[in-house]
């Protein structure tokens, strides 16, 4: 059994050598992402592995079907970038990884803490030795209310985390849960947007949640309030972010995905002439803090996701369960 597995960074080749040789299958390691134009690095696989910057769209996934590929796995919890109707058309396997949803939750709250206590313009000062205060002042968690919009396992584990702060907790969810509810309330929208000092964004990219955050929403929060995005960057509305940052209607942002920035990240883009200007322009306010899509990024998650694949691969191609199957 051979999988060919594409985007592969340094920090995986030792996880893919792990599992191939733990599971007994040939893994071909390639560092570009999957295209048409590469698709014959697949030839002699059934399986292919990919991250989120192959795009497996109809034409893509064709040209795969027609070499005999059965599975496509993403290493990503999401796959907004599968066409899932044409995998299914074409009789293609469509599987997700997952991972412990700790490492986002951990850093879903250091971003609410960096962001409410100032922390980006006191490192700034403190690099050319200018230890003064003013401006600086923060907010403390446990006087603030905290919304929370999605409550899988990531969002449910960021409400466990956030109870020790003794902040109130509110949370959305279409599906709420009971062991949830034990430390969070569900509320509506609205009222979680009105009532919130700090909102955190833990939802799929949907057709109904893309923009979900943008200048109609976020009128109707509070002035001040904080926004976090450690999900899916197509969650907010990025011009609508700039233009409330300007305005002091958000108070602060912590981004760890924004929405365009699918040619910036994980890439050294230091000598480039960037045409990205709305990220350009975003990270440049004292009050957002913006990671490089890293949320996830733990040695824990990456031998998870690279499992999952792997694992994944070899266990359809046993049972012949060729149908869409995400976790």
């Amino acid at each position: 059994m051979r999988i060919a597995a594409f985007e592969v960074r340094d920090d995986e080749r030792e996880a893919f050598a792990a599992e191939a040789e733990r599971v007994g299958v040939d893994v071909d390691l390639h560092a570009e992402p999957l295209t048409e134009g590469n698709a014959h690095l697949a030839d002699g696989c059934e399986g292919v592995s990919t991250l989120g910057q192959s795009h497996l769209d109809a034409a893509l996934l064709e040209a795969l079907a027609q070499r005999d590929v059965k599975v496509v796995a993403t290493r990503t919890i999401g796959y907004n970038h599968i066409d899932l109707d044409a995998a299914k058309r074409l009789g293609i396997v469509a599987l997700n990884a997952d991972y412990a949803p700790n490492g986002v939750a951990e850093y879903t709250v250091m971003f609410i803490l960096l962001v409410l206590r100032n922390y980006k313009p006191a490192l700034w000062r403190g690099q050319v030795y200018d230890f003064s205060l003013q401006g600086l002042q923060g907010r403390e968690l446990r006087n603030l209310t905290v919304g929370v919009m999605g409550t899988g396992r990531i969002g449910a584990t960021v409400i466990e985390c956030l109870t020790g702060f003794g902040c109130r907790i509110l949370a959305y969810d279409p599906h709420p849960k009971a062991k949830v509810a034990e430390h969070a309330e569900y509320v509506d929208l609205d009222t979680l947007y009105a009532n919130s000092d700090v909102i955190t964004l833990h939802m799929p990219l949907l057709d109904s949640t893309y923009h979900i955050i943008n200048r109609e929403s976020i009128a109707r929060m509070k002035d001040g309030v904080v926004l976090v995005n450690c999900a899916r960057g197509e969650l907010m509305d990025l011009d609508a972010l700039i233009d409330n940052i300007e305005a002091e209607k958000i108070g602060g942002l912590g981004l760890d995905t924004v929405e365009t920035e699918g040619d910036l990240i994980h890439r050294d883009r230091r000598t480039d002439i960037l045409t990205n200007r709305g990220i350009a322009y975003l990270r440049q306010f004292p009050n957002v803090v913006m990671t490089q899509h890293m949320a996830f990024y733990t040695d824990a998650a990456v031998h998870s996701m690279v499992s999952c694949s792997v694992d994944g691969i070899k266990s359809v191609l046993q049972t012949g369960g060729f149908r869409t199957r995400l976790v």
